[in-house]
């Protein structure tokens, strides 16, 4: 017998007795795709001034990665099922690893896009590959658990992002953020070839790959259309997109429902548990990524944190995580997952309910307890989620169940930062104008017009603005006043409209709190009268996967 593991797990005689160390190289995986993008945001400042990025160029260097990854799971999810799915986590680490290589070496925004969208490829293999993987290599008894530290280690990489970036930044540029990932995934390569056991699905057909490539047209799609509108306006570029998402999505559907073998049996959609699930999934992702989008910049901006000491002050959110999923897996045998994930919801809301208290004077001891109340609300829904819905599908088509979980996982995100992301952006535009207007009309020095709307674009550039009105400022005043006067006069200026800056951006982050905060607490209600009771149990497998599941576990698997 070789190095490399060889034995799939449904030829052994008992439980594979590595499979705890190969969940760990799964985690592994997951974890730099996940901190792929939670780490860009605190590199983001530095790419900006290296590469002269633009509002635009920045908005598509970090959601460049989120479009291929989205819209290509569900395809790459049924053709790892096909072939093999170690096959495709190993494809997915080699493609993820050399575009972070190749985004590390560019000089421009169209290079570091380009490799972006090519590491979204990657990931888009990765994902679903984890979670197939870890349903085919543990017994149907432990997956609960080992879905558990899944969802967490997804928690902690939200978290940890952005203190692997903040720690390498202090003494490298941003290309060191891609760069890191290049030893991760040797080492998950490594360790895939090692200690997990090959897998893919019996007997199966033909891949619907016209289904699949309608999937790939619609999620696609919307995506792009959930970046593009918000962000940069509902011109012709948006409204396209959004007609061809529809028409996709309708397409898809009927194509699904005609084949005999679709990529994905939209039927599913008809059991409780599972829309339940998708939906809660959707839901929460939304309420997390938009809180982590304004979250991070309220740390940086007006608090003044580095991109370190940012980072390390997440990690109460990450610690918590941990806690709500040991929680749920005492909660869920008891009380079944509605309760769960209703009460994990719950919590949420009113994590993100508390940071409406936000103000320009807060402190990060504000922010603390809701970044472990959040972090508990991870915990505490998101793994029975992802089991119910890993458990709707039969072991044939395991890669495509964990391309529906990651994919609601995108589109939540994408969603909660283009929604949040666009309320913050206009409440605080609005309230920087009212600001402004205020201190003119008590006599103070009026921003310029020019200024000023450079100021609304963003609260970094709200600060380079009060930098720059202070300099302007002291240059003016010096001939008449003198050199030492005019700069302690500059000074005043710029404090003046930093103070203007921090107070809008942090009313900001209050209203869009309160928008997130009845965002999720809806769908809280939604969920719970969607998810069946706890008598009712998780959806079960097609006949043949559920004959095929009883008679591996007949057998000790």
């Amino acid at each position: 017998m070789g190095l490399v593991m060889s034995t799939p797990v449904d030829k052994m005689d008992g439980p594979y007795k590595k499979r705890w160390a190969a969940l760990g190289v799964l985690c592994l995986s997951l974890l730099i795709i996940v901190m792929a993008n939670t780490s860009l945001t605190v590199a983001a400042p530095d790419m900006v001034k290296d590469l002269g990025l633009g509002s635009s160029d920045l908005q598509w260097v970090i959601d460049g990665y989120t479009v291929p990854y989205a819209a290509l799971m569900l395809i790459l999810g049924a053709v790892g099922d096909k072939y093999s799915r170690r096959g495709a986590l190993v494809l997915g680490l080699v493609v993820f690893g050399a575009a972070s290589v190749a985004g590390s070496l560019v000089d421009s925004s169209t290079g570091v896009i380009a490799a972006r969208a090519v590491m979204g490829v990657g990931a888009a293999m990765i994902m679903p590959a984890t979670l197939s993987l870890l349903a085919a290599t543990f017994p149907r008894a432990e997956r609960a658990k080992a879905i558990t530290i899944w969802t967490a280690t997804a928690g902690l990489a939200i978290a940890v992002g952005p203190l692997v970036a903040g720690a390498l930044l202090e003494d490298h540029g941003w290309s060191s953020t891609f760069l890191i990932n290049v030893p991760i995934a040797v080492l998950g390569i490594v360790g895939a070839l090692l200690l997990v056991p090959p897998s893919k699905a019996d007997n199966v057909g033909e891949i619907d790959y016209i289904g699949g490539a309608l999937s790939v047209v619609w999620v696609g799609s919307l995506i792009y259309m959930i970046i593009e509108g918000p962000h940069f306006g509902w011109g012709a570029k948006a409204i396209a997109a959004a007609v061809i998402a529809g028409i996709g999505l309708v397409l898809f559907v009927l194509w699904e429902l005609r084949h005999p073998r679709p990529v994905l049996d939209v039927r599913r959609f008809t059991q409780r548990a599972f829309a339940g699930s998708t939906m809660a999934v959707a839901l929460f992702f939304l309420a997390v990524f938009g809180a982590f989008y304004f979250l991070t910049q309220h740390l940086q901006f007006v608090l003044g944190y580095s991109p370190l000491d940012t980072g390390v002050r997440m990690l109460p959110l990450a610690g918590a995580v941990f806690v709500g999923g040991a929680l749920t897996a005492l909660l869920t045998p008891k009380v079944g997952m509605k309760v769960t994930v209703a009460l994990g919801m719950t919590v949420g809301t009113v994590a993100i309910a508390l940071l409406t208290r936000v103000d320009s004077s807060s402190t990060y001891d504000d922010f603390v307890l809701p970044l472990v109340i959040l972090g508990l609300a991870i915990g505490l829904s998101l793994s029975p989620c992802t089991n119910a819905i890993m458990g709707s599908f039969p072991e044939d088509q395991l890669g495509v169940g964990g391309a529906v979980n990651s994919t609601s996982i995108e589109m939540g995100g994408s969603l909660g930062i283009a929604i949040l992301g666009t309320v913050l952006a206009k409440t605080y535009s609005s309230n920087l104008a009212d600001a402004a207007a205020e201190a003119a009309a008590a006599g103070g020095p009026k921003l310029p017009e020019k200024a000023l709307s450079a100021a609304q674009d963003s609260v970094g550039a709200g600060l380079y603005v009060a930098q720059e009105a202070g300099k302007q400022v002291a240059a003016g005043a010096a001939p008449k006043i003198g050199a030492e006067k005019a700069a302690a006069l500059g000074a005043q200026q710029a404090q003046t409209v930093v103070e203007a800056v921090h107070k809008a951006f942090s009313d900001a982050v209050a209203h869009t709190s309160l928008v997130g905060a009845v965002v999720l607490g809806v769908g809280t209600v939604l969920v719970a009268l969607l998810l069946p009771g706890k008598a009712a149990g998780l959806p079960q497998p097609d006949a043949a996967g559920a004959a095929e599941q009883a008679e591996r576990e007949s057998a000790g698997v």
